[in-house]
C-alpha cells in the first residue's frame, strides 16, 4: 500500500528544461523503460524537488508514495554536461548538490539515492552520472541529510575485488551522518560468498552503532525471455530483425513455418554480452504457469540439451513458441549461483536485512518484480520444497511493519488503534501467482509485463477498499507522503 520510487539515484528532479534528453537516457538505459513511453507520459511541469513534490501531491493514486533525491539527477541539475560526463565536483559544486539534498529532505523526500553500479549505464551505453563520485561529494551530501536529521542513504554498490574500499566508504558515510544507510545485497555468480562477508561487515557495524542494513529480496532477480518480450535468445540473428516490427500475432505466424525455424536457429546470434547472457542455457529455464522461481538445474534448457543430444536453440525457439508464441523463459542471474536459493533464506532471516529490491515498474520488457512480495509471502512460507522455509508472522512484519519503521513512517505497517487503515486481506491457501502476460497499455501504446495473483481478497488504503477479489475499484485514496509529515 506504499511504494518508493527514486532508487538506484535516477529520477527526474531537479532538472532543467535543457536537461530532459539526459535524464530520459539514465532511465530507459537503468530501468528498462522505452524513451517514448516517458516522452509522452512527462507534463515536465517542474525544475526543483519541491516543485515535483507539489506537483505529485496534486495527484490521486491507489498507494501512497515516498520518494528520494536521485544523484544523477542531482549531479546534472548541478554541473550540466559536467555532472553527465562524471567529472569530478568542484567545491562549488559540492555544496550545490549538498544544499539541494536538503532542500528536497525538508520538502518531503526520505532520503538521498545514488548508484556505484558500472551495469548501470545510459541508453548510450554510458555510465549513469553518480558512477565515480568521490567520496568528498557523497560526504558533503551525507552530512546535509545529517544537518535536517531525517531520511536515509540508499546505494546500490559495486564491491568484487574493491570491498574493502567501497564497504569503507559506506561505512564512513553513514557513520559521520549518523543516518540509516541501505545497501543492495545480493549473491552474484562472479563473487557468490561475498554476500556472507557483507553480512559480517554489516553486522560489525551496527555492533559499533553504525546504522547499515541490506536490503534483499526474495528471489533472484531475473529476466524473462519470450518472442513477444524485448529479449530473447534469437535478438541478433539477422532473421529476428524481420519480425521485430511486427506484432505477435504476425511473428508467430512465420516463426511456424518450419523452414523459417530452420534458418533462425541455423543464424550465428552474435557475441556481445547480452546475446552471451541470452544464451547462457545452462541458467535458462522453461517458466510455467504457475511459475517456478527455484527450478531444479536438471531442468534447465542446457540440460535438456545434452540429454535430448540437440542444439539448445531448437529447444528454446519451441519452448517460447508454445501458448502462441507467449511462453516464457526464466532466466535467474543473482541468487541463484548455487543453483537454489538457500543463500536467498539466509538474507531473509538476518537480523540486519530489509526486504526490498523489486523493480515493480520498471525494466517494463524483461520482468515483473510487482509480485515481489506476494512470492516472498506465499513461497517462503508455505510452498518451498527444494529447503527451509520461515515462519509466517516473521514474514508478514518484515513486509510491513519493518519496512515501514527503516525509513522512517511511524503510522502503518501494524493493525492497531491509531494507525493507518492501510491493510490487506489475504485469502492464505487461496494465494498464488499466475504466469505474466504482456499488456500493451503504457503511454503511446507500449508494452509491459503484468503478473496477476490470486489470494488477495481485498486491499485497503487509509480505509478505502482499492482492490477488492483481484479487481480495482477506482478509488484512490493514495496521496504523495512527505517525510516531515
Amino acid at each position: 500500500t506504499t511504494v518508493l520510487m527514486g532508487n538506484c539515484g535516477v529520477g527526474f528532479a531537479p532538472v532543467r528544461p535543457e536537461d530532459h534528453d539526459m535524464l530520459i537516457s539514465v532511465m530507459e538505459g537503468v530501468e528498462d523503460i522505452p524513451e517514448v513511453v516517458m516522452r509522452e507520459g512527462l507534463p515536465w511541469t517542474w525544475a526543483s524537488f519541491p516543485d515535483y513534490l507539489d506537483m505529485l501531491s496534486a495527484r490521486q493514486f491507489d498507494v501512497d508514495v515516498a520518494t528520494q533525491v536521485p544523484h544523477a539527477a542531482l549531479r546534472v541539475f548541478v554541473m550540466g554536461k559536467r555532472g553527465a560526463e562524471r567529472e569530478e565536483a568542484t567545491a562549488a559544486d559540492r555544496k550545490a548538490m549538498a544544499e539541494l539534498t536538503a532542500e528536497g529532505i525538508r520538502a518531503g523526500a526520505f532520503g538521498f539515492s545514488t548508484s556505484r553500479l558500472l551495469q548501470h549505464q545510459t541508453a548510450e551505453g554510458e555510465p549513469i552520472p553518480s558512477y565515480g563520485a568521490a567520496e568528498a561529494e557523497l560526504a558533503e551530501i551525507a552530512d546535509a541529510v545529517a544537518d535536517v536529521g531525517r531520511g536515509w542513504l540508499q546505494v546500490v554498490g559495486d564491491y568484487g575485488a574493491a570491498i574493502d574500499q567501497e564497504f569503507g566508504l559506506l561505512t564512513r558515510l553513514a557513520k559521520r551522518s549518523g543516518r540509516p544507510l541501505t545497501l543492495t545485497l545480493l549473491q552474484t555468480h562472479a563473487y557468490p560468498e561475498q554476500w556472507q562477508d557483507l553480512l559480517t561487515r554489516i553486522a560489525a557495524a551496527d555492533a559499533d552503532g553504525i546504522q547499515i542494513t541490506g536490503q534483499v529480496r526474495g528471489r533472484p532477480t531475473s529476466t524473462l525471455l519470450g518472442f513477444e518480450l524485448s529479449e530473447n535468445p534469437f535478438l541478433g540473428c539477422p532473421s529476428w530483425q524481420e519480425l521485430a516490427p511486427l506484432t505477435i500475432d504476425e511473428r508467430v505466424s512465420i516463426l511456424r513455418d518450419p523452414s523459417f525455424r530452420a534458418r533462425l536457429i541455423a543464424e550465428p546470434a552474435g557475441n556481445s554480452a547480452q546475446i552471451k547472457r541470452l544464451r547462457d542455457w545452462d541458467w535458462i529455464y522453461p517458466f510455467g504457469d504457475p511459475p517456478e522461481y527455484e527450478p531444479d538445474p536438471s531442468t534447465s534448457i542446457g540440460a535438456e540439451a545434452r540429454r535430448r543430444g540437440i542444439d539448445p536453440a531448437e529447444i528454446a525457439y519451441d519452448l517460447m513458441l508454445e501458448n502462441n508464441g507467449r511462453a516464457i523463459l526464466y532466466h535467474p542471474m543473482t541468487n541463484y549461483a548455487d543453483g537454489g536459493m538457500d543463500a536467498v533464506h539466509a538474507m531473509l532471516g538476518h537480523p540486519n536485512t530489509l526486504i526490498g529490491l523489486g523493480d515493480g515498474g520498471a525494466h517494463v520488457g524483461i520482468m515483473c518484480d510487482a509480485t515481489d512480495m506476494a512470492h516472498t509471502l506465499t513461497y517462503w512460507t508455505r510452498d518451498r520444497a527444494r529447503g527451509p522455509k520461515h515462519g509466517l508472522e516473521d514474514m508478514v512484519r518484515r513486509l510491513t511493519s519493518a519496512n515501514a519503521r527503516a525509513i522512517g513512517l511511524q503510522d502503518r505497517g501494524s493493525i492497531a488503534p491509531g494507525m493507518r487503515a492501510d491493510i490487506n486481506v489475504v485469502d492464505y491457501d487461496a494465494l498464488q501467482l499466475n504466469a505474466p502476460e504482456v499488456h500493451y497499455d503504457l503511454p503511446a501504446g507500449g508494452k509491459r509485463i503484468l503478473q496477476h495473483c490470486t489470494g488477495f481478497d481485498a486491499t485497503l488504503v487509509a480505509g478505502v477498499p482499492t482492490w477488492r477479489d483481484g479487481k480495482a475499484t477506482g478509488a484512490l485514496p493514495g496521496r504523495l507522503l512527505r517525510s516531515h509529515h
